[in-house]
């Protein structure tokens, strides 16, 4: 019972580290438009994002691993509900911090460069408020009778799972050679 709790979960963290690594991987196109540049080094602002993402990607996987630990030893709902929410509200603020960071980042110049900012921050948001949404929902559940409990963790962890899909990063705004190029080179993202 306590392992299907987390079982949508590794297909989130996986649609997570996918979201922030398809841009490095996605081929380029578009046409520049000076008007949607920034004034922050391309370079520059991928090294940003990557350190923004990277320590984010490595708390959710220790969150992850810490909850299923968690659940694998819980004797009851109540114990399971706080390892629960222990990973929602961790990678809830985990998300923002990553989104903060990746909003300080400025704006790149390269093309398309405004919209990939803001793509990035509003995808982390989204997660942010996603993981948000899924910890009210399990901090709402009673304990007292353990199957309606994990019915309901099952309902949350869902609609957790429809709620990031649907806020992804969008590829076809954010689509760049100047981009993909830092993104490639900086260490950072590597």
């Amino acid at each position: 019972m306590y392992g299907s709790t987390l079982a949508a979960m590794p297909r989130v963290r996986t649609l997570l580290a996918v979201a922030a690594l398809m841009l490095a991987t996605s081929t380029a196109c578009g046409g520049e438009d000076d008007a949607d540049r920034g004034s922050v080094a391309a370079a520059t602002w991928a090294g940003a994002v990557c350190s923004a993402l990277g320590p984010w990607r490595t708390e959710i996987d220790s969150l992850m691993t810490r909850a299923q630990q968690r659940m694998d030893s819980a004797a009851n709902a109540d114990q399971a509900k706080t390892g629960l929410l222990e990973l929602l509200g961790g990678a809830e603020n985990a998300s923002e911090q990553a989104r903060s960071k990746v909003a300080a980042a400025g704006v790149p110049d390269a093309e398309n460069g405004r919209q990939a900012a803001k793509e990035f921050a509003d995808t982390l948001r989204r997660t942010r408020d996603a993981y948000g949404k899924a910890k009210e929902k399990v901090t709402t559940l009673q304990t007292g009778d353990s199957t309606k409990f994990y019915d309901g963790v099952s309902a949350a962890f869902k609609e957790l799972e429809k709620d990031y899909s649907a806020g992804a990063l969008n590829l076809d705004k954010v689509k760049s050679k100047d981009l993909q190029k830092a993104f490639d080179e900086v260490e950072a993202c590597r």
